[in-house]
């Protein structure tokens, strides 16, 4: 029997057997539900807290090859991630489009020729057909040289991709449940026990009960080997190393859509990206760190980490006081033994736990936000003998909103202004950046402007959110499926919060999940 986008879920249906329960509601465990939904099984995904509310929403935000990688020989991985930049760009082009990024030569440090060999390499191992290719520069002639220090003459300009990650997150969940899975956030899974071929789930929460399935994906990220240890009862069949990455936002420091990657004398390198369009975006930094990865946080040291890795390029040096915004995640990495955090590998290990005749379990461990639509379909390959499915469909279907060319937001921006006149043309970008074609469904009906509530956000949005996005709290939409809490005053954070209380306490709210 498959679950609905609006049946009422596990607490009141306890005789469904769903095939497949994925838990946590992260970039992993979204992306395994859609695909598995898109094979014709009945999921169920179950998040404690918000889709992306950890790791997912606390990345660089770039679809990448991972250029460093390369030092370290992770060539089978970059390959991979390069090939993806180009999938996910096609597949979601409203939440993820190309950037150019500028490297500067730094005499000091990696030799010409060896960046000039790992670009090289770049432009081939994946099979690049939308971004341009590598090319040299003379920053002393070039735009792109007039923000950096004199000293720094030669550079290269390359291409990858940026992304919404919360916003990618969300929409594979939307899909997800628009083809039959059921989505439970703020829904925690305390107990996994199997009763032979099935597994049986304790649920708290916002959905509370019981749910059956007859095969578990472990997708909790930051929390995979606390899951087995707890919920499962079970020993981690590997290791994992918590590495903490921060990043620090300030006012945007330059002219231009360029980015910069910046080398640092400890060997790693430090992005500066244009952020929201007032803003620079700056990280990241590598830490292991222990206990709770809930609690982690920026700390002084790194924010001054930041502040001098740029500052050494930058003519115009970016200090501690300049931040406007910070934030830190834990990347949960398979732990290959590397004896510096930056070493340990990007790369993703799942794990088999299917006894004969028993319920089987799939745990993940590490991986990164540009593979994970691969990571999804080596799962299911995996499972593939305890569930019989259909076969890999993703790689050519959007996500929702998404059915437009690549390079083809600016058209739809004009489309969205036409069909709304009334509709202010920064606001026309902001929503094709956010839902593209869906844009139109948000707007139908809409005969003028509302009053926002914050910056341009009108309520439509938010009720869009909460009834198809699953938000529930401001954070939810000023952080994760908007960067809006950049503007909001705190007169506008009260005036979200009490409208969302309002909207939640309505009648049906949520009766399109």
């Amino acid at each position: 029997m498959s679950s609905s986008a609006s049946d009422p879920g596990p607490a009141r249906d306890r005789t469904e057997i769903y095939d497949l329960a994925v838990i946590g509601g992260g970039i992993n465990g979204a992306g395994i539900a859609r695909d598995a939904a898109g094979r014709g099984l009945s999921v169920l995904l179950v998040e404690q807290g918000d889709l992306a509310g950890a790791t997912s929403s606390a990345s660089t935000k770039l679809i990448h090859g991972g250029l460093r990688y390369l030092e370290h020989h992770a060539f089978r991985l970059v390959r991979e991630a390069l090939a993806e930049r180009e999938v996910l760009l096609r597949a979601a082009p409203h939440i993820i489009w190309p950037l150019r990024f500028v490297l500067p030569h730094h005499a000091g440090l990696r030799p010409r020729w060896l960046i000039r060999l790992g670009l090289f390499l770049y432009d081939h191992l994946g099979g690049r057909r939308i971004l341009p290719p590598t090319r040299s520069l003379d920053l002393r002639r070039a735009p792109e040289g007039a923000a950096l220090k004199p000293e720094f003459t030669r550079g290269f300009a390359y291409a990858d991709c940026w992304v919404e990650d919360a916003r990618l997150v969300v929409l594979n969940a939307r899909d997800a449940a628009d083809r039959g899975a059921r989505v439970c956030v703020r829904t925690r899974c305390m107990r996994a026990a199997r009763e032979g071929a099935v597994w049986r789930l304790e649920l708290t929460g916002e959905t509370p009960g019981e749910a059956r399935a007859r095969a578990l994906v472990n997708a909790t990220g930051p929390w995979v080997a606390e899951f087995l240890a707890g919920a499962v009862r079970a020993e981690a069949p590997a290791k994992v190393r918590l590495v903490k990455g921060s990043h620090i936002v300030v006012r945007r420091l330059w002219d231009g859509p360029h980015c910069y990657i910046f080398q640092n004398a400890d060997r790693r390198i430090c992005f500066a990206i244009p952020y929201e369009d007032d803003f620079t975006l700056i990280g990241t930094t590598d830490l292991d760190v222990t206990g709770d990865p809930a609690s982690v946080a920026i700390d002084a040291d790194e924010v001054a980490y930041l502040c001098t890795a740029v500052s050494a390029y930058l003519r115009e040096p970016v200090r501690p006081e300049h931040v406007v915004w910070s934030y830190a995640g834990v990347r949960p990495l398979y732990d290959d033994g590397a004896t510096k955090a930056q070493e340990a590998t990007r790369d993703y290990v799942l794990t088999l736990d299917a006894p004969a005749g028993a319920a089987p379990l799939l745990s993940v461990f590490g991986g990164k936000i540009t593979t994970y639509r691969r990571l999804a379909e080596a799962a299911l390959a995996r499972l593939q003998p305890h569930l019989p499915m259909r076969g890999p469909w993703t790689a050519a279907a959007p996500l929702p909103g998404g059915d437009f060319p690549h390079d083809g937001a600016p058209a739809l921006v004009a489309r969205l202004v036409a069909a709304h006149p009334w509709l202010a043309p920064a606001t026309a970008r902001r929503l094709v950046r956010q839902f593209g074609t869906q844009s139109f469904a948000l707007l139908e009906g809409a005969a003028g402007p509302e009053t926002p509530l914050v910056a341009d956000l009108a309520p439509r949005e938010v009720r869009w959110m909460i009834e198809r996005e699953w938000a529930r709290t401001p954070d939810d939409i000023l952080w994760r499926r908007t960067k809006l809490g950049l503007r909001a005053t705190a007169a506008e954070r009260a005036a979200l919060a009490a409208f969302m209380g309002a909207h939640r306490d309505a009648p049906g709210a949520r009766a399109a999940e």
